[in-house]
């Protein structure tokens, strides 16, 4: 269904990297004025910076470079930092799907994998959820009428979500990218909390199901790990539990591909990828194991809706890697508590409370 939209006015391009330089501003204590004779610019370079009218994507590369190396320097904190990169990626997605180019598969959508930190940021953008770690910072004290989040004006993102609905049913248009497109797409517009958008996302998913019946790796593995995440997130989790049983359990490929997309999605891994077939790579290059531990206990927590998926992913990486629990003692520790919590206190599948208890034996009995 195409939503037959007109062209834009005006794309805002560089609200969310904007926004995000202004609390690493504010990190290193300085005032626009103060920071702006730090960088050798005037004010108004910096006003246009942290609104997104002068988008930091427009810079010169060497300009924004120069930029970046001097943050630290005045003591930017350094997990800020680290959220420039996916804020100017969002920015580029939304700009590119505000106003789409001539060819589907041109489109940063169907081009590169994008990371759970990106979607969050489109996510801040227009529901104003802001990201874990800006949710656990104290707000910064301001003066006047300042934006507490990076929100889209509200015809812009009725815009954004109308092409993302676009873009996922022209998918097929993109070719051998088609799959990424629509996959990514149709992820994006569950972000959609405006009437009937539910049921919207809700039928394209259900119109994917046939997907969900892949076993083991395919080239439609990916796409079929999406269409059941994003069915769990619509409250309707009989096709994630089925996934796991079909198409992981017990197939090597398909197992690695779980663990190489959880790493890339969490941030685990940080070569970027232009497809999803880096994830049937058996040798799992690119990423520590401890740090995907790490990773998914933390995720655990924050998204309990996916409990059964972390369930058998905590319980495959402990079996590819039974060292972990020796390499990080405490975090084993802790996430040992929070599985017997799970065990002791939620509702969740016989498969799932097998993985759960052998992950909590593992963690628990380690020798040290």
């Amino acid at each position: 269904m195409g939503s037959g939209l007109p062209s834009p006015r005006r794309a805002v391009s560089g609200i969310i990297s904007g926004y995000v330089l202004r609390l690493v501003r504010e990190s290193t204590g300085r005032t626009q004025i103060g920071f702006a004779e730090e960088v050798a610019v005037d004010l108004a370079t910096v006003q246009g910076w942290e609104s997104g009218r002068r988008p930091l994507a427009n810079m010169k590369a060497g300009s924004l470079l120069d930029l970046r190396r001097r943050l630290p320097l005045l003591g930017a904190d350094p997990a800020l930092m680290q959220l420039l990169d996916p804020a100017l990626d969002a920015d580029r997605i939304i700009t590119a799907t505000l106003e789409p180019p001539p060819q589907a598969e041109r489109h940063p959508l169907a081009g590169w994998v994008h990371t759970r930190t990106t979607a969050h940021m489109i996510a801040w953008a227009v529901n104003g959820t802001p990201p874990p770690l800006i949710a656990a910072r104290p707000q910064p004290v301001r003066r006047g009428a300042v934006p507490t989040a990076p929100l889209l004006p509200a015809q812009q993102k009725a815009d954004l979500f109308g092409r993302l609905r676009d873009a996922a049913d022209s998918a097929h248009l993109a070719g051998q990218a088609a799959p990424l497109l629509r996959r990514q797409a149709l992820y994006l517009t569950s972000y959609d909390r405006s009437p009937g958008a539910s049921s919207w996302t809700a039928l394209a998913l259900h119109q994917r199901r046939g997907v969900l019946s892949v076993r083991g790796w395919s080239p439609a593995w990916a796409e079929a790990r999406s269409v059941a995440t994003a069915l769990a997130r619509q409250g309707d989790h009989q096709p994630l539990s089925d996934f796991i049983t079909r198409a992981l359990v017990d197939d090597d490929r398909s197992e690695a591909a779980n663990l190489n997309y959880w790493a890339y999605w969490l941030g685990a891994a940080q070569q970027p990828q232009a497809s999803d077939g880096f994830m049937a790579d058996t040798d799992m290059p690119g990423w520590d194991p401890v740090t995907l531990l790490r990773l998914l206990a933390q995720g655990l927590i924050e998204a309990p809706t996916y409990a059964e998926l972390y369930a058998h992913t905590l319980w495959a990486l402990l079996a590819a890697h039974p060292w972990l629990p020796l390499a990080a003692p405490v975090l084993a520790g802790e996430l040992a508590d929070e599985t017997a919590r799970i065990l002791d206190t939620e509702p969740i599948s016989a498969r799932a409370r097998r993985e759960f208890a052998d992950v909590n034996y593992r963690l628990s009995n380690r020798t040290t």
